[in-house]
């Protein structure tokens, strides 16, 4: 398996209030809270990436 295939982990403290509303967004979407904090992380990288193509 390549290096950039394999996950890293990392530990990561979140409010409770923050907890909760990842865990039901989470369920909402048939996610587990950790897939969801996957999917949001992904999806502001991207929308990062497109902002900086606006720009040039």
């Amino acid at each position: 398996m390549p290096m950039e295939d394999k996950k890293k982990q990392i530990p990561l403290r979140l409010s409770a209030t923050l907890w909760k509303e990842i865990a039901a967004w989470a369920e909402d979407d048939f996610r587990s809270i950790n897939g969801q904090i996957e999917f949001l992380l992904t999806e502001c990288v991207k929308r990062r990436k497109k902002g900086r193509k606006k720009e040039e």
